[in-house]
């Protein structure tokens, strides 16, 4: 090869980043330092201005790839902004004595929720200790015996007056089982029936007009019996109404001093005093009810006066910090659970069950936008109470339940939270393009890096959040070896020599199985997690989604699929793919060929005419036809006919990174120049002949190479790559070995002249000012062939 292209191979200090493990030497970090962040400025930034704007609409959509610390970061800064914020109300739910369908709310202070529910409750056990046994005071029972008394007497002036007019005309008064009767007299003695049935008619039928007068008058007697009855009753009720309310006074008295500053449970009270006395004489002392257990009694209690406290809070807490990871309607918003009793259901303002909105009320809320989107009546609903700044616990689907359903209608209650979404950019993008509402209450964007910058201090912050995994869950001790592959792999997943990869769970995930295989290999456990390790677990990680790429090189191994790493060949070349199947992603070569001939009908790609190629790869086969007419059609039309295919490629392809090796194998069948088989190539060109940058290199790169290393190394094997991929260069140790040892080569090239140089060992050849290429020179060879069919198609017109 040339000595401009020998300039052109890559030295091994390129294939990969330089890391030290003196950069890596520090004091052990402790476990319970709390965890530390790195890089995301912008986000912190957003998140900063998000997460302290009170204004209403100012909620923040965190966007980010899972993995980066989205959910850490916010949290983190949740934290320490929450424990500075005041501590919000507590919310309880009343019973509604007029409408009990419509639950009042009520607000108390911090704190001041669980005390309420302690005195309630010491209240309804007071009730049940002072009733019915307060009825029975020596004061009540007399008050209680004169109002008996009073009836009585009034009843017996009525019935003395028909018994002394009875007595003059010699008629007995009796009762018996409640009736009053009247019996006819003879010698002071009243008779009985027989006595009586044996008397003659006529004196038989003046007891009955004298009868029947006596009737008339206990009638006139005793027609305001209903009313004096009425009235004993009445004065009866009163006096045990007053009885009762007067032992309930100063209970109540003793609730309002202890909540004297709350207005809202002062206010509950007041209703609690108006229903209270009705309450107990129904439950506690009526004596028509049926006979219940002290338990039974305190549950009705219970039901009708005991506060239902959604969230408990406690006094100089800080504001709640609160992440939903289910968000279904009822986990959100609440809901009202029935019971079962005695076969039907039944509901009360007891039964209100809180969502995620009333325990973050006052504070902040992380849901992740994926799964709130997965149910668009969830996302209407939130959107909703965002904007009224109001929860409402409601049922859903309650225009589709059973009709006649019984249910409630709790008051609404004030809504103040911070909602931080958690989601990616698509969904973030479509929300925006197709959601104006979301524009309105989303307002602020923490947009999360998916890589961080390789520098010294994000390097020894990245590992110190390593070890401080480790010494969290009890790792052995990390060398300083084993944390430069840990970050080497970071690098690695970032494809950069230059940034690091901010998820951090795929190389926690990767310390992990790391110490596994630690434990597994070391008996005592008084070891180091060594480099050694880690190596180990990213084999084991390779090994076990390693199936298809190793059926794919034992299908090439066999000739089931045509691939050569030696020897030269006209039309061929060996281009470079990715597969990428499930978690499984690797790198295989795919030859690539081309077929010349004279005729009009420019390239054509097989793969597009056969629906099996994809716009951007198509886009890439039509480049080439730019590219031949910009450099050889100058001078004379450009008029050929080519075919382009990627053999034994029975999927979809997409991707531009196969458009210079295309170019390469068209080059070749034009000239009848070879290319050598050794080589692979992987690169985008531009209709200028410009290299452009492909993804996957690092993959590519080591599929080409596993395969030759096993077919055998013949030391002039190797791979083209474009320049401008050296920055992604992280090779993994066996092929840097290799190329250290000259056994493999790595080339990195610009434009198409310096690959074509590579690939077929001949100079491309430069313009001369005459505008010529040399004869023996790649492009002068094109220059020459495409003339020749030019004059063929113009000598068959003439």
């Amino acid at each position: 090869m040339t000595r401009a292209v020998e300039q052109l191979r890559l030295k091994p200090a390129q294939l990969t980043a330089i890391l030290s493990e003196h950069l890596f030497s520090m004091p052990a970090a402790s476990s319970e330092v709390e965890q530390g962040f790195v890089g995301h400025e912008r986000a912190k930034e957003a998140l900063d201005f998000g997460l302290s704007m009170d204004a209403l609409g100012f909620n923040v959509f965190a966007m980010g790839e899972p993995g980066t610390g989205r959910q850490t970061l916010i949290k983190q800064m949740l934290t320490a902004l929450a424990s500075e914020r005041q501590t919000p109300a507590e919310w309880c739910y009343i019973n509604n004595f007029d409408e009990v369908h419509a639950p009042f709310k009520l607000y108390v202070s911090p704190g001041d929720g669980k005390l309420l529910l302690k005195r309630m409750n010491t209240f309804i056990d007071e009730l049940l200790d002072l009733f019915p046994e307060v009825f029975d005071n020596p004061g009540y029972q007399r008050q209680k015996g004169a109002i008996d008394r009073e009836f009585n007497q009034k009843y017996d002036e009525a019935i003395a007056v028909v018994e002394d007019t009875a007595l003059k005309h010699n008629v007995v008064l009796f009762e018996e089982n409640g009736e009053i009767g009247f019996s006819q007299m003879v010698d002071g003695k009243p008779l009985s029936d027989k006595e009586f049935a044996e008397q003659d008619e006529e004196k038989r039928a003046e007891f009955y007009l004298l009868l029947a007068k006596l009737e008339n008058l206990l009638s006139e007697q005793l027609i305001e019996l209903p009313l004096w009855k009425r009235t004993s009753s009445d004065k009866l009720r009163k006096l045990k109404y007053e009885t009762a309310e007067q032992a309930v006074k100063p209970l109540l008295k003793e609730l309002e001093h202890e909540f004297a500053s709350n207005l809202g449970v002062l206010k509950y009270l007041s209703k609690v005093k108006s229903h209270v006395v009705d309450a107990v004489l129904e439950i506690l002392v009526d004596e028509g009810a049926e006979s219940q257990n002290d338990k039974e009694a305190r549950k009705l209690v219970v039901e009708q006066f005991l506060p239902n406290l959604l969230v408990p809070r406690e006094a100089g807490e800080g504001a709640p910090v609160v992440y939903e990871q289910n968000p279904t309607y009822q986990n959100l918003f609440g809901h009202i659970d029935f019971a079962s009793f005695q076969g039907s259901n039944y509901t009360s303002y007891r039964l209100i069950r809180p969502g995620a909105l009333h325990q973050a009320n006052g504070g902040y809320l992380l849901l992740d936008a994926e799964k709130l989107l997965s149910q668009p009546l969830i996302w209407s609903r939130l959107k909703l109470a965002l904007k009224t700044q109001e929860i409402s616990i409601e049922n859903p689907y309650s225009e589709f339940s059973q009709p006649g359903l019984y249910s409630l209608q709790p008051e609404k209650i004030p809504l103040q939270v911070k909602v931080i979404l958690l989601g990616d950019a698509d969904i973030y993008y479509t929300l925006q393009e197709y959601d104006q509402e979301f524009t309105e209450l989303f307002r602020v964007l923490a947009d999360f890096d998916r890589h961080l910058v390789n520098n010294d201090d994000n390097l020894v912050a990245y590992a110190n959040l390593i070890r401080q995994r480790a010494l969290q869950n009890s790792y052995p001790a990390v060398t300083d070896a084993a944390m430069v592959e840990l970050v080497r792999y970071g690098l690695r997943r970032a494809e950069h020599q230059h940034k690091i990869s901010a998820n951090i769970v795929q190389i926690n995930d990767l310390l992990d199985e790391a110490n596994y295989l630690w434990n597994k290999h070391d008996g005592n456990g008084d070891g180091e997690l060594t480099a050694e390790f880690v190596e180990m677990a990213l084999a084991a990680k390779q090994r076990r989604t390693g199936r298809m790429s190793e059926t794919w090189m034992s299908e090439i191994k066999e000739r089931q699929v045509l691939i050569s790493t030696d020897g030269k060949q006209i039309g061929k070349v060996n281009g470079l793919t990715v597969l990428e199947i499930g978690d499984s992603v690797f790198g295989t070569p795919a030859r690539i060929t081309a077929t010349v001939y004279a005729g009009s009908q420019g390239v054509t790609d097989i793969e597009r005419e056969v629906d099996l190629g994809k716009p951007i790869h198509s886009k890439g086969v039509l480049l080439l036809t730019g590219y031949l007419g910009h450099k050889y059609g100058q001078g004379f039309p450009v008029s050929i006919s080519a075919n382009i295919a990627i053999e034994q490629s029975y999927g979809h392809i997409d991707g531009d990174s196969a458009s210079m090796a295309e170019l390469c194998a068209l080059v070749s069948a034009i000239t009848h120049l070879p290319i050598d088989q050794g080589i692979a190539i992987t690169g985008s060109i531009n209709q200028h002949g410009e290299v452009q940058s492909i993804g996957g290199v690092n993959e590519k790169i080591e599929g080409f190479y596993r395969l030759c290393k096993d077919k055998g190394l013949t030391g002039n094997q190797g791979v083209i790559v474009p320049m401008t991929n050296i920055v992604n260069l992280m090779l993994a140790s066996d092929v840097i070995e290799a190329v250290e040892q000259g056994k493999f080569s790595i080339w990195a090239v610009e434009d198409i002249n310096q690959a074509l140089e590579i690939l077929m060992d001949t100079p491309a050849g430069e313009m001369s000012k005459t505008g010529r290429y040399p004869r023996k020179s790649i492009h002068g060879m094109v220059l020459d062939k495409l003339s020749a069919f030019a004059d063929i198609l113009d000598g068959g017109d003439e």
